[in-house]
């Protein structure tokens, strides 16, 4: 699939006045299942861009901390924004500060904004749909179609999140909207 028709059926979704994962689902299910696969396929390259160190402190400051499986939920959220949003998170994580949930979870305190689980699974659920199969049959028809092994991933240079001057350095904006300094 075209990266172009991904984000064609992200953004289709995203004008959806439900929720997005189940408006996601829907979408997809509407194609055949070959093109679901594709789909969850470019949604694996796609969201392979934004597996990196520099987007995980991101997803750890807004967290309040965040796992391996949390920072999975980060980056599927991170596509819910759609692609422009997603582009902006790719070139530069601290712009995650100017997003409006961002920024409304920061006066609010509210540490699960981006983290979006269920939008990881709306290929999964879409396959069930089309072909009354379960979610293990779509598994196993993603594994038979990949014909090489995955590249690996380069996370870029790591630090470490609890270090709030390196966090400061490297995420400013981002760590001054939810690690305010404390004025003496």
């Amino acid at each position: 699939m075209h990266v172009d028709e991904f984000w064609g059926l992200v953004e289709a979704a995203r004008r959806d006045e439900g929720p997005f994962s189940e408006a996601l689902t829907a979408q997809l299910a509407a194609l055949p299942a070959e093109r679901i696969l594709e789909f969850q396929e470019r949604f694996s390259a796609v969201d392979t861009r934004v597996y990196r160190w520099d987007v995980w402190a991101a997803a750890y400051l807004i967290g309040g901390g965040c796992s391996d499986d949390c920072f999975t939920d980060f980056r599927a959220g991170l596509v819910a924004l759609g692609r422009e949003w997603f582009e902006r998170v790719v070139q530069s994580p601290d712009d995650l500060a100017d997003h409006p949930l961002v920024i409304e979870a920061a006066a609010k305190q509210n540490d699960y904004v981006i983290f979006y689980e269920e939008v990881g699974y709306a290929a999964g659920q879409a396959f069930d749909r089309v072909t009354g199969t379960d979610t293990c049959e779509f598994y196993e028809a993603l594994e038979r179609r990949q014909t090489d092994r995955e590249p690996a991933v380069d996370l870029g240079e790591g630090f470490d999140f609890d270090d709030e001057e390196q966090m400061r350095q490297r995420l400013p904006r981002l760590t001054a909207l939810l690690m305010p300094q404390e004025s003496s």
